[in-house]
């Protein structure tokens, strides 16, 4: 259990982090993959691979689309706020909030940080390398954990490394007709 005060640090520790991303954001408008040295990405330290089964291959969240990442996805006021920043930040009008999803790069569904601003980026809906082909790995990849067939430290490695190259890996027969269906808006 977290205490108050633990809880209150690390809110004021993530506001202290999010200022710092903010300013970097505005030099680093690509929203194909995000910067790693801004985005490195951030675990929920309540997911191991010790837990996997009571967490995101829970049977909740394994059979049915946000089962168990609905019990710590953030509510909407949150994200909204967090997205409004990154789009300012970015010198993107705030008309272009429906262009973008505000992406946790390591997923919720891979024991990726719900809150932490490391995790979360503005990732475009359109082009070649959208949200929706990240969506599909993110699936391919909870899948995979719950297998057994690659650790949960594994993927998330992978995708918060480089999620196209990790695409290209984890999706082989599927990407190619994953990725051209999502580049037309599919």
């Amino acid at each position: 259990m977290v205490s108050p005060a633990s809880h209150a640090r690390r809110s004021l520790g993530a506001l202290i982090v999010f200022c710092g991303l903010s300013a970097a954001v505005a030099a680093s408008p690509d929203t194909t993959t995000p910067n790693s040295a801004v985005f490195p990405g951030a675990r929920n330290h309540w997911v191991t691979q010790a837990n996997i089964y009571q967490t995101i291959c829970s049977s909740p969240a394994h059979d049915s689309p946000g089962g168990w990442t609905k019990t710590v996805r953030p509510p909407l006021e949150y994200t909204n706020s967090i997205k409004h920043r990154l789009l300012e930040a970015a010198h993107l009008p705030p008309s272009a909030i429906h262009d973008y999803e505000l992406d946790h790069l390591i997923p919720l569904e891979l024991g990726g940080a719900p809150r932490d601003p490391r995790n979360l980026w503005l990732q475009s809906w359109t082009g070649p390398w959208n949200a929706h082909a990240k969506d599909d790995l993110e699936r391919r990849l909870n899948f995979m954990v719950c297998r057994g067939e690659i650790t949960l430290q594994e993927a998330q490695e992978a995708i918060a490394g480089n999620w196209i190259y990790a695409y290209r890996q984890f999706m082989a027969g599927r990407a190619e007709e994953s990725h051209r269906a999502h580049s037309r808006g599919w």
